[in-house]
Formats: C-alpha cells, sequence, structure tokens
C-alpha cells in the first residue's frame, strides 16, 4: 500500500486539507497507515501535478485560506485501479521482535522484563485509543471501516496475551 492511495482513499470519504488529512490518519486509519504531516504534503503535492486531485483555494474570515483537495475523475480511476490489483507480498518488519529474537544473548531477564513491559504500555495506550474511536454501520463503507478498526483491537488484545505468555516462559 503505499501513501497516494491512501490519501486518494481518504479524499474519496470528502475533501480536506492536509491539516485534516493528518487527523483523518490519526483518528481513522492509524493503526493499520500512518504519515507525517510533511509526507502528506509531499504527496498532496505530487498527486495535483499527477491531476489526481484538485485544490480549491477556500477563503476564511481572520484565518489564513484553506487549500482543500478533491479527487479528480483520473484520481477515482487510479483508486479504482489499485481496489482491483493484486494484493503484493510486503515483508513483515517489526523491531520489537528483532529485540526480543536477540536479547538472549545479553542474558538479562531485566532487559527482555523492560522490553515487554514497554510494549505492553504502548499496546495499551493504542487499544485505548482504538476502542475510543466512534464507528457508524450504516453503509457498506462504515462496516468495512468498523471492520478494520475491530481488525487492529484484535490484533493488540492478542499481542497483548502474548506478552503476557511471553513474561510468564522468562
Amino acid at each position: 500500500m503505499s501513501l497516494m492511495h491512501s490519501i486518494l482513499g481518504l479524499l474519496d470519504v470528502r475533501p480536506m486539507t492536509g491539516y485534516d488529512l493528518k487527523k483523518a490518519f490519526d483518528g481513522s486509519v492509524g493503526h493499520f497507515w500512518n504519515a507525517d504531516q510533511a509526507q502528506i504534503y509531499r504527496t498532496l503535492s505530487k498527486l495535483s501535478s499527477d491531476g489526481l486531485v484538485h485544490v480549491s483555494v477556500v477563503a476564511q474570515e481572520g484565518r489564513p485560506d484553506r487549500k482543500e483537495h478533491r479527487l479528480t475523475q483520473a484520481g477515482r480511476e487510479e483508486l479504482s485501479r489499485w481496489l482491483r490489483s493484486p494484493i503484493p507480498e510486503e515483508p513483515s518488519r517489526e523491531p520489537f521482535l528483532a529485540r526480543i529474537f536477540f536479547a538472549g544473548s545479553e542474558q538479562d531477564p531485566e532487559l527482555i522484563r523492560a522490553l515487554i513491559g514497554a510494549r505492553r504500555t504502548a499496546a495499551h495506550q493504542q487499544l485505548q485509543s482504538l476502542t475510543a474511536v466512534e464507528t457508524s454501520r450504516a453503509s457498506l463503507a462504515d462496516r468495512l471501516r468498523a471492520a478494520t478498526l475491530n481488525n487492529g483491537i484484535q490484533h493488540i488484545k492478542t499481542e497483548l496475551s502474548w506478552l503476557d505468555e511471553l513474561e510468564e516462559a522468562l
């Protein structure tokens, strides 16, 4: 998956500014795809120059103008092409698992417990964030978005269970 397609997908929901897109990433797809503000703006610029999004300047009183981005027909076609394309195999990279894999060479159970504790804390925070997201199930699109959120929640719960097993194995 590319950032470009994530942005096209979010703009298919509604037109947004770069700032709105960052909030949308953090509040909807952040558990499986993230982007920082600079990446979003660089990608929006490329999407605009490629004719996949159109930028409208919306004047605001007492505040800077908003640059609102919306999909063009070519952008919708690219999103549709991507949705229908084969899903490539993407290699998994898990820095935490790499640390656990190699931590045995340190012969330091406290190091491993510290790694587990830090990961557990992060997982609980992420779980709290995801369970706070409100979802609708009114349309098929809403139900699919809720399903991806549930996938993220289930992954975190499974990881928390695995962390308990790992700690018990020490």
